[in-house]
């Protein structure tokens, strides 16, 4: 490992106003969406179209007007008025078949953006959807209904996580969505908070962030409009219906509750940092209303099923966090994270999993989250050192959780990870069982290049800790397959990101067998 401390250098190389703006599907007569000829497309609609949190039902719609979305003050060059916004869903891609239509507000109070919760949607359905403002058209995106509680539908799922834009091209996003899934998962670290050139991949940045480092709520409306800008990324927002948790980079480099990175170098306005980028989170992200920041605060950990066949508990590891210990020097030696009373999630998140846990039905309980969860010893020898800023820095925490999901025999739990901008696949042990199954993802684009070929270092990884299946160094996303049966993960990669155009291969594929915790080589 490097000789640095810093675990990033070691590991990675108020309700809001204008909350009215929100929009309940409430379909309209077809007379009611004006347009007719050919509209131009694109004049507001920069930013692309997305779709999320899906229910048996419906879906939320997303998209936000930008005319100019690297403008300095946030608003992407929008007047500061509300605008209306016409909505339609289909069951084709050509709109011949149109089920519903409507209008929303584009306020500016909320970034001219536009959240549509719709109902009324046959379950288990593709379906498209498209936005009009003025003569403006956008692109269509397709999203998917979840099945009915009790089907065991199976599933095609993606999940990623680690999008540093300055680091290289989003050409993964762009093969995750042309696999067609279901149903993509970001663990977080959507986007980065630096001001350019601050944080650097080996071999240099090929892009640039605009503007400075994020603080305030233009600046993280910048920020977000400049990765949607993102031709890869809007692909894959358009292709199917996102779940989205956040990490630490979407406000600042390992913050923790209220505590900013780093707590010897005073930052007085934090907690206003941090509202600001709830706020833009909120704004920028296919979310229900559930999600409203409320000053400070934004509930973010929630539950959505398909049917009975997966139970996604999505987590928040950086909201209600304890902070890390020793310093959050990387390894950590210090007896303190295995103090039973620190916490990762905060008690009441804590309670609301186990208590999901205890009463699902679902064949396959999947916790998506955002760091590493199995124990990882990072030093070789007899001493042991571990990541502060991860589960092995509240080994109450995890406790917890593992005798939780035990005691309430959960069939098949299954931990998603991303953080650490390596592929990773791990058999998580409790004492000498094997109890779950840890797949990590690696990142989009952070850290650049990296290598297919591992270092001693990482070879050592491998040796110190012989649950872990797996380890790369390259750039990628994890694709699955899920069934009653079993769970597959492809765990795909892309030999460079730092050019465009990449071409995408699979580095491996693990089966984990209905009732039988562990990975097996597919």
């Amino acid at each position: 490992m490097p000789e640095s401390v810093s675990r990033r250098s070691v590991l990675l190389g108020g309700t809001l106003a204008g909350a009215a703006a929100l929009t309940t599907a409430a379909a309209l007569p077809v007379a009611a969406l004006p347009g007719a000829g050919s509209p131009r497309r694109g004049e507001v609609f920069t930013l692309g179209v997305a779709s999320g949190d899906p229910a048996p039902d419906g879906v939320v719609l997303w998209t936000r007007l930008a005319a100019d979305p690297l403008a300095e003050d946030g608003m992407g060059g929008m007047p500061d008025k509300a605008l209306p916004v016409q909505w339609e869903v289909a069951e084709d891609e050509r709109f011949a078949r149109v089920v519903q239509r409507g209008e929303a507000q584009a306020a500016p109070e909320l970034g001219h953006s536009v959240h549509v919760e719709l109902t009324g949607l046959r379950p288990d359905r593709d379906y498209f959807y498209r936005f009009r403002a003025g003569d403006s058209l956008s692109p269509t995106g397709r999203t998917r209904t979840a099945p009915l509680p009790g089907a065991l539908t199976s599933l095609s799922m993606a999940f990623a996580s680690c999008a540093q834009y300055e680091h290289g091209y989003f050409t993964a996003y762009r093969h995750l969505a042309d696999e067609h899934p279901d149903l993509v998962l970001h663990l977080g670290d959507y986007n980065y908070e630096y001001e350019a050139g601050v944080y650097v991949a080996p071999g240099g940045n090929p892009r640039d962030h605009a503007g400075p480092e994020t603080e305030t709520l233009a600046n993280y409306r910048q920020r977000h409009a400049q990765y949607k800008s993102d031709p890869d990324l809007q692909h894959a927002h358009a292709a199917a219906p996102w779940v989205v948790v956040w990490d630490d980079h979407e406000v600042d480099n390992n913050w923790a509750d209220e505590i900013h990175e780093k707590p010897e170098i005073p930052q007085p306005h934090f907690l206003e940092r941090r509202k600001a980028a709830f706020q833009a989170y909120y704004e920028n992200m296919p979310l229900r209303r559930a999600q409203i920041p409320r000053g400070i605060d934004l509930r973010l950990h929630r539950r959505v099923q398909w049917g009975r066949l997966a139970s996604f508990h999505m987590l928040d590891t950086r909201q209600y966090r304890d902070d890390q210990v020793g310093g959050d020097k990387f390894p950590t030696q210090d007896p303190q994270r295995l103090d039973p009373k620190r916490s990762l999630t905060g008690a009441e998140q804590e309670r609301w999993l186990l208590k999901g846990l205890q009463q699902s039905n679902a064949r396959w309980d999947v916790l998506g989250q955002q760091v590493m969860f199995a124990e990882i010893d990072y030093l070789n020898g007899e001493e042991k050192g571990y990541n502060p800023d991860a589960w092995d820095g509240y080994v109450g925490s995890r406790e917890r959780v593992v005798q939780g999901w035990k005691r309430a025999k959960v069939r098949n739990p299954v931990v998603l990870t991303g953080d650490v901008h390596t592929h990773w696949a791990n058999d998580i042990h409790h004492r000498d069982e094997i109890v779950g199954t840890e797949l990590t993802t690696t990142s989009i684009t952070s850290g650049g290049d990296g290598s297919a070929q591992l270092t001693d270092k990482e070879k050592a990884y491998l040796e110190e800790n012989p649950h872990v299946r797996l380890y790369s160094n390259q750039r990628g996303y994890i694709s699955t397959r899920i069934t009653p049966d079993e769970l597959r993960a492809d765990y795909r990669v892309l030999p460079y990101v730092s050019k465009p155009g990449a071409p995408v291969q699979t580095l491996a594929s693990f089966v984990i067998e209905d009732g039988k915790p562990g990975l097996n080589e597919a």
